[in-house]
């Protein structure tokens, strides 16, 4: 009689514990920290280098103030890039970022730029796509790997 006493209370307490989910959560992943930037993007024909001054938006988002180095023949842009599944996105458009010709004085054609990266590794791509291409080329869209380091 004692051991059924024993199998009755061990039932009950097991009853307690709670259920173990069948599939783990998430992992969550850090939001990017605020501060400066460096963007290198691989494989883009431009001399420029840029800084990223990434600071607080509304939202699951940062914004972004991207200063060109050096000055000379750029244009500095600003977005908000969106947190979606630990990839931000930000879109902007570049009035210079298409380089013909002589990289230097040769002409620029605008494009429309479209940054994803992961939040956590710092690092995603580029699409930079244009509605005509250098010499009278067709429309199309260049893509280049880029990664961020904190200054």
């Amino acid at each position: 009689m004692g051991s059924k006493l024993k199998i009755v209370a061990l039932a009950g307490a097991l009853a307690v514990l709670p259920a173990t989910p069948a599939t783990p959560a998430p992992v969550a992943r850090a939001a990017m920290a605020f501060g400066n930037y460096d963007l290198q993007i691989t494989g883009r024909r431009d001399f420029h280098t840029w800084v990223w001054a990434v600071t607080a938006c509304p939202g699951a988002c940062v914004h972004i103030n991207a200063i060109a180095r050096p000055v000379a023949k750029a244009f500095n842009y600003v977005g908000d890039a969106q947190l979606a599944d630990g990839r931000y996105t930000l879109a902007v458009d570049v009035p210079d970022g298409l380089r013909c010709g002589d990289i230097y004085y040769g002409p620029t054609l605008p494009t429309h730029d479209v940054y994803t990266w992961d939040a956590a590794m710092l690092a995603g791509s580029l699409d930079s796509s244009f509605e005509a291409g250098c010499d009278g080329a067709p429309a199309g869209t260049d893509t280049y790997p880029f990664t961020l380091s904190r200054m």
